[in-house]
């Protein structure tokens, strides 16, 4: 394969539904993606795709997962070494904002993990491999092409130079997206291909019927064939959870949308009543500092109104004050 002209090189730091019809699980899996990048030809097919590299050994790459941070809470899909620099890959189909704290926090145990024999009390510099983030996204919700999270973001104080800072790329892997990408990758197109067969088939079936007869059609049309004819059994399974588990946090997520928009309505209709009131007693005479805090703090809307109420009646400021 080729290098890619004319296209920067996307690791180069500095540049830059339907409601579930199973219970999901949602703690930790192993995902389609994970398990199909774990090969280690799978994964410099995908390292040569973003870099622009012709590697043809898989044995220049070094598989570092921590398998002991499932059971930290820190997970990862996939954490490798190459050219002295250590990538972080990530499959998503919800953008996570938080993901350059969660790289963050595992690329601290992966230099820990790298530096254990050595001394970080010593005069001569620990040299660590240069670190790389990148999330895979392809989720339904739309997104941009090429986009960049930054830990800075995080920060409770923005600051023009914040003194640490880890900026992670999300790339769009659905279809209509990063298509240069995919060509130079093919395990990642024909992924994408897979996916995208079972979310067209579970708009008119169940979701078991539609994962098996993507496998076949895949099959078929040698798509993934060898992966998927060598864990038809184990595919089968891990897309029936992915799936679900994607509508259960699209489920979440438009509940999430729902209950803030009500909540945003009752914000407007307490706000509304307390600017009533104060307009009424301004009409009739200073409202005191301690009294504005007072009704501007109520959130109740029964007392809101009860005060409304008594504003109209009242002939000055004194007369609300006795009768709150």
């Amino acid at each position: 394969m080729s290098k890619r002209k004319n296209k920067k090189n996307l690791v180069n730091p500095g540049r830059a539904a339907k409601r579930q019809r199973g219970k999901a699980n949602l703690h930790y899996k192993d995902t389609i993606f994970r398990m199909l990048f774990q090969d280690k030809k799978r994964l410099l097919g995908l390292y040569n795709a973003i870099s622009g590299q012709e590697y043809a050994d898989p044995e220049m790459l070094n598989i570092v997962m921590l398998e002991s941070a499932v059971y930290l809470g820190m997970k990862n899909d996939l954490a490798f070494l190459i050219d002295m620099r250590l990538y972080l890959f990530e499959h998503q189909s919800t953008v996570n904002n938080n993901m350059p704290l969660r790289f963050l926090q595992y690329v601290s145990a992966e230099y820990e993990k790298l530096i254990v024999s050595q001394s970080l009390y010593q005069r001569a510099q620990v040299k660590i491999p240069a670190p790389h983030f990148i999330v895979f996204y392809n989720g339904v919700d739309k997104y941009a092409e090429y986009s960049e999270l930054c830990l800075s973001a995080s920060y409770e104080v923005q600051e023009e130079n914040p003194e640490l800072e880890l900026r992670v790329q999300v790339l769009n892997i659905n279809e209509g997206y990063n298509e240069e990408l995919k060509e130079a990758c093919r395990t990642l197109k024909e992924y994408m291909q897979y996916v995208d067969k079972v979310r067209a088939f579970a708009k008119n079936m169940d979701i078991d019927e539609a994962v098996d007869r993507a496998v076949d059609e895949c099959i078929e049309q040698d798509i993934l064939r060898e992966f998927l004819l060598a864990n038809k059994a184990e595919v089968k399974h891990m897309s029936i959870f992915e799936y679900n588990e994607e509508n259960v946090r699209q489920v979440i997520r438009e509940e999430s949308y729902e209950e803030g928009r009500e909540t945003g309505r009752i914000e407007g209709r307490i706000e509304g009543k307390i600017e009533d009131i104060l307009d009424l007693l301004k009409e009739k005479g200073t409202v005191p500092e301690e009294l504005e805090k007072r009704i501007t703090s109520e959130t109740d809307m029964d007392i809101l109104k009860k005060w409304l109420k008594l504003a109209g009646r009242v002939k000055n400021v004194e007369e609300i004050i006795k009768g709150l």
